[in-house]
């Protein structure tokens, strides 16, 4: 048994430094200059998630993806507590619009070529939300994200595929959706609510044409199956090949390709357990 933290072990937040908006963007296009490939990726975490908490997810997944760039996360002001699940909602709803500036600002101060989005259950409802206002505001940066990842988005299935998914192709070259039917927190989203989320499988699988949909079912062996994307290892490895390789997920190992009744989607392989 462990009682503390070891950083030579572990995902350890240091220390906090605050940062004016103009030092901010220069440190991060110094930052972007230095990779291979000027690349940067943007988290947006979920409901129930403190800052600090964002910060080591953040610095997990750019470690375990091994990326090469900026890895920057969003914290909008989560309650960080599971009885916070509507003050979170309001919260979510209000932050919209600061992600949307954020957005521009990524944009056009990293200096990236390479920009990636990566969104986390509710905070599917503020990047998806504030990229559909954008590109009506801005169409000059449409196509400007190369990829854009939705893991487990908590957001009404129908709202998702009517409003959001036509925002979402203008905005991204490619986007992805991560859905599973043992998803346990949207299930309980969902009877809260009343409606399917898009994060969900099954029967509702949300599959649109210029959506590349993986359902996740059955790899995350957690007790709420919900955070699968960063911590099932045939997640995080997908996720790796589609921003190393760039790859659409026909051309991706792991996937197995599916028709279903709305069109094309992708599974992850079964492997046999010794």
């Amino acid at each position: 048994m462990e009682f503390s933290e070891d950083p030579s072990r572990h995902v350890v937040l240091m220390s906090v430094t605050r940062r004016s908006g103009p030092l901010f963007f220069r440190e991060l296009s110094d930052r972007v200059a230095r990779s291979g490939g000027r690349n940067a990726f943007l988290f947006v975490h979920g409901y129930n998630v403190s800052f600090a908490d964002a910060a080591r997810r953040t610095a997990q997944m750019a470690y375990d993806l091994s990326f090469d760039g900026a890895p920057v996360f969003y914290s909008w002001p989560s309650q960080a507590a599971l009885t916070g699940y509507t003050v979170d909602e309001s919260n979510i709803e209000w932050s919209t619009a600061h992600i949307k500036q954020f957005l521009v600002d990524f944009a056009e101060k990293s200096d990236a070529e390479n920009l990636y989005l990566i969104a986390h259950s509710m905070g599917n409802r503020g990047l998806t939300r504030a990229l559909q206002m954008l590109m009506l505001e801005r169409p000059d940066l449409r196509g400007r994200f190369r990829e854009i990842i939705l893991a487990a988005p908590d957001v009404d299935a129908e709202v998702f595929r009517r409003d959001l998914v036509p925002a979402l192709r203008q905005a991204g070259q490619r986007v992805t959706l991560y859905a599973s039917s043992n998803d346990l927190a949207l299930k309980a989203s969902k009877e809260v609510h009343g409606y399917a989320r898009a994060g969900d499988s099954g029967d509702g699988l949300v599959v649109l044409p210029g959506l590349e949909t993986i359902d996740a079912s059955g790899v995350d062996e957690s007790i709420l199956a919900h955070s699968y994307f960063v911590e099932s290892k045939p997640v995080i490895r997908d996720i790796l090949n589609l921003l190393r390789h760039s790859l659409p997920a026909g051309r991706r190992e792991g996937l197995v390709g599916e028709e279903g009744e709305r069109g094309p989607f992708w599974r992850f392989e079964k492997t046999e357990t010794p």
